[in-house]
C-alpha cells in the first residue's frame, strides 16, 4: 500500500479534527480498503461548548458520509465519558444504543455517529482509523484465520472473534483489550470485518494502516499469489436475452431494476471456475455488504430458483429476530454466468454499480482463499442473515429516501446532445431515468453514472446498432425510446428542391426513426414497465408552410410511422405518441441572425416573435422536455397514439 500522506496536503487541514479528516479521505479514496461508506474514523479532542465549558470528546464519523469526501461537519462530536459509561451496562439493545448516542451528540444539528462509536469511544488512543480492506478479509475468511493473521502479522495486532458491530462487539473489545491490550500494538483484526488501527494522532493511526495493510499484501503475494494468464473469451449474448434476464430480475424485484453487465478479466477467468457455484455462493466478504449484494449471487439465469431459495431462506432464520419481520425483495443483485458474465442489478444505476463494484472486489479474495489458503470460508448463515435484517444496516438503504417515479428506467433519446433532445434527456433524468443518448456531434458524449452518450450516426443502421449494443450492456434493457434527432433542411420551393436535398432530411427525420423503432421493438416489448415511444413531430404537420417541403413531409410521415406503431404495438404494451413543437427557438436550429430576420418579416420585435401564438408565451425546450416526460410516465399509461401540440396555441392548427 503506497503511503499517500503529504505534509504539505495536510496543512490544507489545520488542527486535529482536520488531520483526522485527510487520513480519513486517504484511507476511503483506495477501493481496496473501503467501498461505498463502509469503515469509520474518529479522533478524540476537547469541545468547547456555548458556555466555554471544555468538554472530553470523540469526534467519531457521522453515518451517510463517505470516506472518500467527508469533511469536518461528518464527524459528530460526543462525550467520552458519557461514551464510556455505556460500556458497564450488561446489555444494550440496537435502538436503545443510538437513542443515546443521538441523545449525547453536543452538537444536535451533527448526523448519528457511527454504530461503531463505543468501540472508537473505549479504544485510549486519540486516533483511529478502520476499513474493511481486501487484503484483510483474504487473510481472515479462511478456516484458520486467527493463525493466518498470526502469521502474516506476529504480535503487532490484536484478534478479535466476528461479533455484530455495535455494542456487543464494543463489549469484546473492552473485555479483550483488558487481557491482551498493549501500548505497542498497531491495530486489531476484526476476523470477516477488517482492521482497525490507532495512534497518538491521525498521521500515526493512518502510518499504521499503510504498514498492516502493506505487511498482508507481502504475505498474500508470497504465500497465495493471483492467478495469471489469458481469460477466457465469452460468446456475443443476443440482447433480448439481456431484456429477458432484467424483466425476471424486475418482476422479482417488485420494481425496475438497472442490470449492469461486466466482461472484463477477472469475470471471465472468475465465472469459468468449475467450482463456480460452490464458492461464489458461500457469502460475502464482509457483512455489511450483504444489504448491496444479497448473501449470495445467482449462479445461472434461474431468476425463479433464486427466489424459492431466498423465501426458504427468510422462513428458516426470520424467529432469529424478537421483531416481527418483512421479508426484503427476494432479487438476486449480482449474477455470474459462463455466458453472460456478470450482472449487476439496482434500482437505479448507482445502486448497481455499488453492487458490481464489491464483486469486482469479492472474485479476487474468493479466488485466492480457495486455491491457496485451505478454502474460501465466509460467515455462517444466521450470522449473515442478522446482518441483512439488522435495522441499522437498513437505515443505509433507507437515507436514500423514496425513489424518484422512473428510478430503474431506461430511456433511449436520439439528438441528445443539444436542443429539444437534450431537454428530454435532462427531463427523463430528473424523473430518475438512465439516459442512453446518441447524437452525430461528439458534444452528445458522457459516461456518467446515470448516463451514457454516444456518438453516432442515426442515419447507418450498424451505427444505431452498435450503440444500443452498448447501451443495453450498459442499463440491461430499453422502457422509453425518445427520437427527436432532425434536420430542417433547406428552405426553397418543391420546383428547385434536389433528389439529394429531399433525401438527405428523409433519411434523418423519417428512415433512421423507422429503423431505430424496428431495432428497439423486441426490447421495448420486454421492458418490465411497458414500453413507450415519443416522437418529435412539427406544428408544420397539421400546418405546413411554404418551402420547406422535405420537413414538413418528413414529419407527417413520422406522424403516421407513429400511428401505425401504436396501432401494431399495442399488443405488446407498448404506447407510442407524438408531439409538435412549434416556434422552439432555443436549438440549433435558430441563430440571432435567423431570428432577427424572421421577426423582421412578421414587422415585429425578436421578443414579439418568440411569442406570437395564442397564449403569447415563449415555448422553450425545457417546456418540450417536460411534456415528453409527461407522455412516458404513468400518468399516461392508458394513452397511445396521441398528437400533443406543444405551441402556445396556433390559430391555423385549431
Amino acid at each position: 500500500m503506497d503511503d499517500l500522506y503529504r505534509a504539505g496536503e495536510a496543512t490544507d487541514f489545520p488542527g486535529v479534527l482536520g488531520q483526522c479528516v485527510y487520513c480519513t479521505r486517504l484511507i476511503g479514496s483506495d477501493p481496496n480498503l473501503v467501498l461505498h461508506g463502509g469503515g469509520n474514523s474518529s479522533v478524540k479532542v476537547p469541545y468547547e461548548d456555548i458556555t466555554g465549558r471544555t468538554i472530553e470528546a470523540l469526534y467519531v464519523k457521522g453515518s451517510g458520509w463517505d470516506m472518500a469526501t467527508i469533511e469536518t461537519p461528518g464527524f459528530t462530536p460526543l462525550p467520552i465519558d458519557r461514551m464510556r459509561s455505556l460500556l458497564q451496562l450488561d446489555e444494550l439493545s440496537d435502538p436503545d444504543m443510538m437513542r443515546e448516542l443521538a441523545s449525547a451528540k453536543l452538537d444536535p444539528g451533527a448526523p448519528n455517529p457511527s454504530v461503531e462509536t463505543l468501540l472508537h469511544a473505549y479504544l485510549p488512543h486519540q486516533a483511529v482509523q478502520h476499513s474493511h480492506a481486501d487484503c484483510i478479509v483474504n487473510l481472515t475468511n479462511v478456516g484458520n484465520g486467527a493463525d493466518v493473521v498470526a502469521d502474516g502479522f506476529g504480535d503487532r495486532v490484536l484478534t478479535i472473534p466476528y461479533v455484530k458491530p455495535g455494542f456487543d462487539l464494543a463489549k469484546l473489545v473492552r473485555d479483550m483489550w483488558s487481557d491482551h491490550g498493549r501500548d505497542d500494538l498497531l491495530g486489531m483484526v476484526l476476523l470477516n470485518h477488517g482492521l482497525f488501527t490507532f495512534g497518538a494522532d491521525s498521521a500515526e493511526a493512518y502510518r499504521r494502516h499503510v504498514e498492516l495493510i502493506s505487511a498482508a499484501e507481502t504475505w498474500l503475494d508470497r504465500n497465495a499469489p493471483p492467478a495469471v494468464g489469458d481469460p477466457p473469451s465469452l460468446p456475443d449474448v443476443l440482447l433480448t436475452d439481456l431484456a429477458d434476464l432484467r424483466r425476471e430480475l424486475s418482476a422479482a424485484a417488485g420494481a425496475p431494476l438497472i442490470v449492469e453487465r461486466h466482461t472484463c478479466d477477472t469475470v471471465r477467468t472468475f465465472v469459468r471456475r468449475a467450482d463456480l457455484a460452490d464458492l461464489a455462493t458461500r457469502g460475502p466478504l464482509t457483512p455489511d455488504h450483504i444489504i448491496r449484494t444479497k448473501r449470495t449471487p445467482l449462479i445461472g439465469t434461474d431468476v425463479a430458483g433464486f427466489v424459492t431459495q431466498y423465501e426458504q431462506y427468510f422462513a428458516a432464520n426470520q424467529a432469529r429476530s424478537d421483531d416481527e419481520l418483512t421479508m426484503l425483495d427476494p432479487a438476486p443483485r449480482v449474477v455470474l454466468d459462463p455466458m453472460l458474465g456478470m450482472m449487476a442489478a439496482g434500482g437505479t444505476p448507482g445502486a448497481a454499480r455499488v453492487a458490481a463494484d464489491i464483486y469486482h472486489h469479492t472474485m479476487p479474495v474468493l479466488a485466492r482463499a480457495e486455491d491457496h489458503l485451505g478454502g474460501y470460508v465466509a460467515l455462517s448463515e444466521a450470522d449473515l442473515f442478522d446482518m441483512e435484517y439488522w435495522d441499522l444496516e437498513q437505515a443505509k438503504l433507507r437515507r436514500a429516501g423514496p425513489p424518484p417515479p422512473m428510478a430503474g428506467y431506461v430511456a433511449l433519446v436520439t439528438g441528445a446532445a443539444s436542443g429539444i433532445g437534450r431537454a428530454c434527456a435532462d427531463a427523463l433524468l430528473a424523473h430518475g431515468a438512465a439516459i442512453i443518448g446518441l447524437d452525430r456531434s461528439p458534444a452528445v458524449e458522457r459516461d456518467e453514472v446515470n448516463q451514457l452518450g454516444i456518438t453516432t450516426d442515426v442515419t447507418d443502421p450498424a451505427a444505431q446498432a452498435a450503440a444500443l449494443r452498448v447501451g443495453v450492456e450498459r442499463f440491461g434493457g430499453i422502457d422509453i425510446v425518445v427520437c427527436s434527432a432532425g434536420v430542417f433542411g433547406p428552405t426553397m420551393p418543391i420546383a428547385d428542391l434536389s433528389a439529394e436535398d429531399w433525401r438527405a432530411v428523409m433519411a434523418v427525420n423519417l428512415d433512421a426513426v423507422a429503423d431505430l423503432l424496428r431495432q428497439t421493438h423486441p426490447l421495448l416489448a420486454r421492458s418490465p414497465v411497458g414500453g413507450r415511444v415519443c416522437l418529435i413531430g412539427s406544428k408544420n404537420v397539421p400546418a405546413p408552410g411554404r418551402s420547406v417541403s422535405p420537413y414538413s413531409a418528413s414529419k407527417a410521415a413520422l406522424t403516421q410511422l407513429g400511428r401505425v406503431a401504436a396501432l401494431e404495438w399495442a399488443a405488446d404494451g407498448i404506447r407510442v405518441n407524438t408531439v409538435h413543437p412549434d416556434a422552439v427557438f432555443d436549438t440549433g436550429l435558430w441563430t440571432d441572425e435567423t431570428l432577427a430576420m424572421r421577426a423582421a418579416a412578421y414587422d415585429m420585435t425578436v421578443e414579439e416573435y418568440k411569442r406570437r401564438n395564442l397564449l403569447r408565451t415563449e415555448i422553450t425546450s425545457s417546456d418540450v422536455g417536460r411534456v415528453v416526460a409527461a407522455l412516458c410516465s404513468n400518468d399516461f399509461a392508458a394513452t397511445t397514439g396521441a398528437e400533443i401540440p406543444i405551441d402556445g396555441g396556433n390559430e391555423r392548427v385549431i
